[in-house]
């Protein structure tokens, strides 16, 4: 047993490190999820309330379900960038870090796989349409996969 000492912000700063989760869509439409609380502090549970990497999560997958909405059956959701050599990536995933870290997964429009990793604090995301991958399979509608896999994630227990 460690008897370490710790401030109440030490304590749930820990607590929060080591919550990762994410969720992708495959090619073939299924969802994969991966949710790790490696060590969250006294007693093995989740950290609440829920960190700002959550909150964000949430709220993008809410703007990605509008976004999806507007779209025409040729076209999947995507996020434009500023600089670099990238330019677009086709959302396949999101996910988050506790307490600050979003990740989106992705393709470039070359097929290259992506993922951009941003703090909170940075965090501006571009939704943009992109033409669908396969002309003849009907969209990828990521939004409402994502939100339905979060919902599940409570339901889950805590490893």
């Amino acid at each position: 047993m460690d008897n370490k000492i710790k401030t109440t912000a030490e304590a749930l700063e820990s607590s929060a490190l080591w919550e990762l989760y994410s969720a992708k869509v495959d090619r073939d439409g299924e969802t994969r999820t991966e949710n790790h609380v490696v060590s969250s502090g006294e007693g093995g549970q989740q950290a609440r309330p829920k960190s700002e990497a959550e909150w964000a999560y949430e709220r993008i997958v809410m703007y990605i379900q509008k976004f999806e909405e507007t779209l025409d059956s040729d076209q999947e959701v995507g996020m434009g960038f500023v600089g670099g050599d990238v330019g677009t990536l086709r959302i396949q995933g999101m996910g988050f870090f506790a307490p600050d870290l979003i990740t989106f997964y992705g393709e470039a429009p070359n097929g290259s796989k992506t993922q951009l990793v941003q703090h909170v604090s940075q965090l501006n995301v571009m939704l943009v349409s992109a033409p669908k991958e396969d002309e003849k399979a009907e969209p990828q509608r990521i939004g409402f996969r994502l939100a339905a896999k979060l919902n599940q994630k409570w339901d889950e227990p805590v490893l």
